[in-house]
């Protein structure tokens, strides 16, 4: 059997019959949280853009964990039954001790997108373990499960999920319920038990036979673990690990709260004690010059929108995308060879550049784009496959011709078509900023893109100076 050396920091301490975990991302952006996870817990780690063959496993030998982003969240039922099952099993091939299906941390799926249900029906097909642990909660990223209802931070104040400002109201799969079993109720014929914030609280023996008690009564297909605070996480976090030790790959579903969870169990079963932990790793972390920072942004929520407008206070130059003209075929080039020349000007004079399409949800670029998209019978998916794709290509000759040395993405799709077009297959997590917002180093074909440093930040991620932080880290 393969040893995989586990290194923490720069050092491996000890090898292992198999990897720690591997994971399938249900978005792109969301997938760096896990990214993000790991590398406080000093593992390293490596977020393939699209599943990997085993010739590109073995270029990273030296990694314990490793996961693949996906785009779960935004399928059907039936897109999803097509797309997990052959991933899925392949993760179960690889041997990892835990393979994680990550969802968001504000869990929003709904039966006809996104069905979590429908991916631990197939997990469960799969891997048939004696329960799917299913894991939600991240102190870290202000997310609590209580109870079985799940609450989320926004606007500085912790709300019931379906009280969210932004979760309740979202336009694809908004959250009208708190309590996770009764919202998977919806989803799946699978039934979902808890093991609530009272059994986590007490002796290993206690939530082990608390555990039990729940499977021998309640004999459920997925076991939800509720979340408050570090110390109930790491509990449920023995019980997986626990429960991982006993089979041959143990599929789990949740946020990035499963790694945050796991990660105490594995500093105890790595090292000798907690004092021996090393500084989480950084590979060869380059020198990077004060290039200016590129900045290009797909995302339309209320975060992002703050963020923006802190920018160009603090004196970024922003750029608007001129989505009409992007998508109509007329205009196109024209179009994108304009911005393309407007953002090379700024950024050559040493400017940070934001290159947004949006303004938050009020903007009237929003409307006015799907009234010219309906009379012209362009659908949702076609625009934003061509305007992620001239924004990729913008990026691509900014990048390549003035040797761009870090950027930010905004946007899930975004992230996907920009990332395609400079040809990166991996990414690595080498610093923490805000919480679910890492910086990452970047694996590529181009050798002109390799090592390019790569932030990609969902809707929801980073305060309002969160560019500012980007361009200022060294």
């Amino acid at each position: 059997m393969d040893e995989f050396p586990v290194v923490i920091g720069h050092e491996a301490v000890r090898s292992v019959s198999r990897r720690l975990l591997c994971y399938y991302g249900d978005d792109f952006t969301g997938s760096t949280d896990v990214l993000e996870s790991l590398f406080h817990n000093g593992l390293r780690t490596v977020l393939f853009l699209e599943p990997p063959s085993p010739e590109a496993l073995e270029g990273f030998q030296d990694v314990a964990c490793f996961g693949v982003a996906g785009v779960g969240r935004s399928l059907t039922p039936e897109e999803m039954e097509t797309e997990l099952r052959p991933i899925l099993t392949t993760l179960k091939a690889v041997g990892a001790a835990i393979v994680h299906y990550k969802v968001c941390s504000t869990f929003d799926s709904s039966p006809g997108t996104g069905n979590i249900g429908k991916a631990a029906e197939i997990g469960r097909d799969i891997f048939g373990s004696r329960f799917i642990p299913l894991l939600v909660g991240v102190p870290y990223l202000g997310r609590y499960t209580l109870f079985g209802n799940h609450f989320a931070k926004g606007g500085g104040k912790v709300h019931r999920l379906d009280h969210h400002p932004t979760m309740s109201k979202h336009p694809v799969t908004p959250m009208a319920e708190s309590d996770l079993r009764k919202h998977l109720a919806q989803q799946t014929a699978l039934r979902t038990a808890l093991l609530d914030i009272l059994a986590l609280d007490g002796s290993d023996d206690e939530v082990r036979e608390c555990l039990e008690k729940v499977i021998r009564e309640e004999k459920p297909d997925l076991l939800l673990f509720d979340v408050l605070d570090e110390r109930r996480l790491e509990a449920a976090g023995r019980v997986i690990w626990e429960e991982a030790e006993e089979q041959e790959g143990l599929f789990v579903i949740g946020s990035s709260g499963v790694e945050y969870a796991l990660g105490e169990v594995w500093r105890k079963a790595l090292r000798t004690s907690a004092g021996e932990w090393a500084e989480p790793p950084i590979r060869e972390k380059r020198e990077v010059s004060q290039s200016p920072l590129l900045v290009i942004s797909g995302s339309c929520s209320p975060v992002t929108e703050e963020q923006i407008e802190h920018a160009l206070q603090a004196g970024f130059v922003g750029i608007r995308v001129p989505i009409i003209e992007l998508i109509m075929s007329e205009t196109r080039e024209a179009a994108r060879v304009k911005m393309q020349l407007e953002a090379q000007e700024w950024l050559s004079q040493g400017k940070h550049v934001v290159i947004y399409s949006a303004r938050g949800l009020s903007d009237e670029s929003i409307e006015a784009t799907r009234k010219v998209m309906a009379a012209e019978g362009i659908r949702s998916e076609d625009s934003s496959r061509l305007l992620g794709t001239a924004l990729g290509s913008i990026a691509k000759e900014l990048v390549g011709q003035l040797g761009i040395q870090r950027m930010l993405i905004a946007g899930g799709d975004t992230s996907g078509y920009v990332t395609r077009e400079l040809g990166v297959y991996a990414i690595e997590c080498i610093a923490a900023l805000d919480p679910g917002g890492p910086l990452c180093r970047a694996y590529a074909k181009d050798p002109q893109f390799e090592g390019l440093e790569l932030v990609l930040k969902g809707g929801q991620v980073g305060t309002a100076n969160f560019f500012e932080k980007v361009a200022s880290y060294r």
